[in-house]
């Protein structure tokens, strides 16, 4: 090896890391220490049995997200609604509809057990909202709402109400609402710690927000939707309603433009692709819908 005489002693000697190194090495700490707390703060559940459908996907979830909390935030925003709906005389007013809603909601809340325990002892409740909307959905903990019309826009059938109460439903008992709330904290420490990291700002922020749901968001909600309807038609046959009008219903959803736009930039699947997905699992479950109609 040969030296350079040009360098002497003193050029040797160790020098203290500048203020840049300092901050560098501080700022790898701290992402360190965010992204440690960000996995010692998630874990694997199975929020449901897997049924004849066979969901047995294991969820992470966060445990600075309580389900708990979840269920009292949900029962807050539930009530709010009823009152603002109440309010403006959209709430029940037709009561044959809420009547006949209700009637099928009473007949898939017991089987819901097949999925989870505790889930007929959940405190039920639901409403009927007189709007165009075609929507329906069912918080945390069991506050269903439906418009109604989804029902008298698309003329459902009960069967067909049915699969779309069992889809909601399904959310509710696949904690869906608290699975997304964890990938949001998980998202926001993520993005928190390579903030820091990079040293980037707010403009830093809004880009890993924008990415995060782009290419995780995007998937596990259409993930979130494949389930709720594998598991809908699978409790709506426990409770004596034909599993295929699952497949009518997305016929008709599709018809109306309810199930339309390109695939890849949906939260959920297209109507044809749910479609096949729905005449597959349908089938499945057809024994069970014998069995409760005898």
């Amino acid at each position: 090896m040969t030296v350079d005489p040009s360098h002497t002693a003193a050029d040797s000697t160790i020098r203290p890391p500048d203020a840049g190194s300092r901050n560098h090495r501080l700022r790898r700490l701290l992402a360190s220490t965010a992204t440690c707390a960000l996995l010692a703060a998630c874990q694997a559940v199975q929020t449901t049995a897997p049924g004849t459908v066979g969901i047995d996907r294991t969820q992470r979830m966060s445990s600075l997200v309580s389900e708990a909390e979840l269920r009292e935030g949900a029962i807050q925003a539930y009530q709010q609604t009823l009152k603002k709906e109440r309010g403006a005389g959209h709430l029940n007013s037709n009561v044959a509809l809420t009547n006949r809603v209700r009637a099928i909601a009473n007949r898939i809340i017991p089987v819901t057990s097949a999925f989870r325990p505790d889930a007929p002892k959940w405190a039920w409740e639901v409403n009927v909202i007189e709007s165009d909307e075609l929507n329906a959905w069912c918080m945390p903990g069991g506050k269903i709402a439906f418009y109604s019309g989804l029902i008298t826009k698309l003329n459902l059938n009960d069967d067909e109400i049915a699969a779309i109460m069992g889809h909601e439903i399904a959310h509710a008992l696949r904690e869906h609402a608290r699975e997304r709330a964890s990938e949001q904290v998980t998202a926001n420490l993520g993005i928190a710690a390579a903030t820091t990291l990079l040293g980037g700002g707010s403009g830093m922020s809004q880009l890993g927000n924008m990415a995060y749901g782009l290419t995780v968001g995007l998937p596990n909600s259409r993930l979130h939707e494949s389930e709720a309807d594998r598991i809908g038609v699978e409790l709506a046959a426990r409770a004596g309603y034909d599993p295929r009008a699952a497949v009518t219903l997305w016929q008709k959803m599709a018809k109306a433009g309810g199930g339309s736009g390109p695939q890849f930039l949906s939260t959920h699947p297209s109507s044809e692709t749910r479609i096949q997905d729905l005449q597959v699992y349908a089938m499945r479950v057809l024994p069970l819908y014998e069995q409760a109609r005898r």
